[in-house]
């Protein structure tokens, strides 16, 4: 069933570094405010997750640092391509993120940027906890380890 639906999705970007910089321990699809010209960007997949967060401000979600770059077709009303953009959660939501992240050090890091099967712009926000040197080590060996028993598995057959 999880295999239909991303299907359905067109993923534009995805945030590779976030899974190696923070342990993702929830995950919040949300709706992106943009311009036109931002949208028809999304499409060409000129986007850039790489250094970019959300928080909340004054009871609103904002994306930080998310680079959409200035579409090539577009004339003197293109966008700024490092703009904040307001991010569309429900009321219960925002108070729950707001409370996680003040209390337990966590963060919000967009994990990708996708188009629903109704064509609108989503954003998949994770919950995430820093890890420190030493846990990126662990998950590089654990991870080494898994390839290695799979070669093995492979030479055996």
């Amino acid at each position: 069933m999880a295999k239909d639906k991303e299907d359905q999705q067109k993923v534009v970007a995805t945030n590779r570094k976030a899974y190696h910089d923070y342990f993702i321990e929830e995950k919040f699809e949300v709706g992106i405010v943009l311009k036109g010209t931002e949208v028809k960007s999304l499409r060409d997949r000129r986007v850039n997750l790489q250094d970019s967060y959300a928080g909340v401000k004054d009871g609103e979600v904002f994306l930080y640092h998310c680079h959409i770059s200035p579409y090539s077709h577009g004339n003197i009303m293109n966008h700024d391509p490092v703009r904040t953009r307001k991010l569309l959660l429900h009321r219960k939501e925002i108070n729950k993120l707001l409370g996680k992240t003040q209390q337990k050090g966590l963060t919000l890091i967009p994990l990708r940027i996708y188009f629903s099967e109704r064509g609108q712009a989503k954003v998949e926000l994770g919950l995430a906890k820093g890890k420190k040197q030493h846990d990126r080590r662990d998950s590089i060996k654990a991870r080494e380890a898994g390839r290695e028993v799979e070669r093995a598995i492979k030479e055996r057959k």
